[in-house]
């Protein structure tokens, strides 16, 4: 598709420093210290990579796609309904999530931007993570968490 990102398997980048979070064509950049200051999500998911039961803390993601251009009313429900994300790492990796599956009015999965894991910094995970409870395996987990486009499909 026009205007996706390139697909890349997972390489070497430097660690995500901020988010740049864009609705509609508006892109806003958030530090740590602005995502670690909105209401925080604990969840405890699996990482079948490590084998490991991982506790992580955020935000929702859809949270913040209220907050900066995409609220979930009656006047918008329709669009979310046809639109996507697409979340990208520093490493260009990258992946996409229907907006129905990261809203908690239409979805039982939590998906966050974490800022930590077991209370510390996510260390070589960059400082931002994208976390899904509902994926069996972490292939749409993305670390080093730089950018989360939001698009339409009409």
């Amino acid at each position: 598709m026009a205007g996706m990102p390139q697909e890349r398997e997972h390489t070497h980048a430097g660690p995500s420093t901020n988010l740049t979070l864009t609705v509609d064509g508006k892109a806003t950049t958030l530090t740590i210290a602005e995502l670690q200051a909105m209401p925080q999500t604990t969840v405890t998911v699996h990482n079948e990579h490590t084998k490991v039961d991982e506790t992580y803390s955020g935000v929702l993601l859809g949270d913040l796609l209220a907050k900066y251009g995409l609220p979930v009313t009656q006047a918008t429900h329709r669009k979310m309904l046809r639109s996507y994300l697409t979340a990208e790492g520093t490493d260009k990796y990258w992946v996409l999530y229907s907006v129905t599956e990261i809203e908690a009015s239409e979805h039982n999965a939590q998906v966050i931007v974490a800022t930590s894991m077991s209370g510390k910094p996510l260390g070589e995970d960059g400082q931002l993570k994208l976390i899904d409870t509902s994926d069996k395996k972490p292939q749409r987990w993305v670390r080093n968490l730089s950018a989360i486009t939001v698009k339409s499909a009409e």
